[in-house]
């Protein structure tokens, strides 16, 4: 009876490649995320500018965060560390000194914004560097 042999040289080369890959992948998510990070907040400034108000301090006050690990997956947050940015974000009461109520004025909700404009722009490069790491292979 004869017997077969297969040759999986090229499949271990492969598979080693691809390991080399994934080592590269980890080396450049968190730049990567640091840099998509630092464009959101740019993103962010502008959109906080177009207000048209002289928020020096909320400008000032908006930062990029750490690139994290949330739920598996890897993440970056920019946020205000001003103590009255929830309440341009969210909207507020107008309150008299006496507590009486005087009217509403509605959040401008400026981090979402920018953040639903930004994903487009953050999905195109996450690509660029997928395809990157793919023709390294």
């Amino acid at each position: 009876m004869a017997s077969k042999v297969f040759d999986t040289a090229a499949l271990d080369d492969f598979a080693n490649r691809m390991q080399r890959t994934a080592q590269q992948f980890e080396r450049k998510k968190k730049p990567f995320m640091r840099k998509e990070g630092a464009k959101l907040k740019a993103k962010t400034q502008k959109k906080a500018r177009m207000l048209g108000k002289k928020t020096g301090s909320y400008l000032k006050s908006i930062k990029r965060g750490k690139a994290y690990e949330y739920d598996g997956a890897q993440a970056i947050r920019v946020y205000s560390a001003a103590p009255h940015a929830h309440l341009l974000e969210d909207g507020h009461r107008m309150v008299t000194r006496g507590g009486q109520e005087v009217g509403f004025v509605p959040g401008h909700h400026v981090f979402e914004t920018a953040a639903k404009e930004f994903e487009p722009q953050y999905l195109s490069a996450l690509d660029d560097l997928l395809d990157e790491l793919v023709d390294s292979i």
